[in-house]
């Protein structure tokens, strides 16, 4: 049952002791948006300096967040976040590019990996690894992950709200929420919204024909 288990480090350390020594955890945010790009973490987390207070990034406060991201960059083996945009997205699908940002994100750990547990999707890596549904509920590497992705695109959101202020992009981070859905009605789509998503394409396509 969702949430009948315990956010902690259980399995890295059975991993630990059979010699995996660089066990990393690896999770998406930003699949249910519509605007910009979906955005993965990877992250080797120390046993010899730990982060407490792991949890999934959705169930921590956003001011709790920045600091647990800090903590974890700053006292992780090795980290590393990729982005895959609204343009690759709509060509492969979300799902494919979710799984294209993760592996990505764990190509790029130095020191590289040795065994990867990952959020509910194996990824098609040459790499021992355990995928584990919930696992940002479950897995400290994997709340890791999560946390610093979040954070890394709430920033970025913020960011593109400098450029596209009439969406309010600051304040969902591109989801669907009936402010933006009123602003994609009244400004249309921006470059960076995934036009292949059904919220963005249907307003696409009435805003055309009104104007038509």
């Amino acid at each position: 049952m969702k949430g009948s288990w315990k956010c902690d480090g259980t399995l890295e350390r059975g991993l630990r002791s059979r010699g995996f020594f660089a066990v990393a955890g690896a999770d998406e945010v930003g699949r249910g948006s519509l605007f910009g790009a979906v955005v993965a973490a990877a992250v080797i987390l120390s046993p010899d300096s730990p982060v407490r207070g792991l949890n999934d990034s959705k169930q921590i406060e956003p001011e709790r967040r920045a600091v647990l991201a800090a903590r974890i960059r700053e006292r992780a083996v090795a980290w590393a976040v990729a982005a895959v945009d609204a343009e690759i997205i709509d060509r492969i699908n979300i799902y494919h590019a979710s799984l294209l940002a993760m592996k990505m994100a764990v190509e790029q750990l130095r020191p590289a990996a040795d065994f990867l547990l990952v959020d509910a999707f194996p990824l098609n890596l040459r790499l021992p690894q355990y995928p584990i549904v919930q696992g940002d509920e479950r897995c400290h590497a994997i709340a890791a992950a999560s946390i610093v992705a979040k954070v890394y695109r709430d920033e970025t959101m913020r960011e593109w709200d400098t450029v596209y202020p009439q969406y309010g992009l600051a304040r969902h981070k591109g989801y669907q929420t009936p402010e933006h859905i009123r602003a994609l009605e009244q400004h249309g789509i921006s470059p960076l919204h995934r036009r292949s998503f059904a919220a963005v394409r249907q307003r696409m396509y009435r805003r055309e024909g009104a104007t038509a």
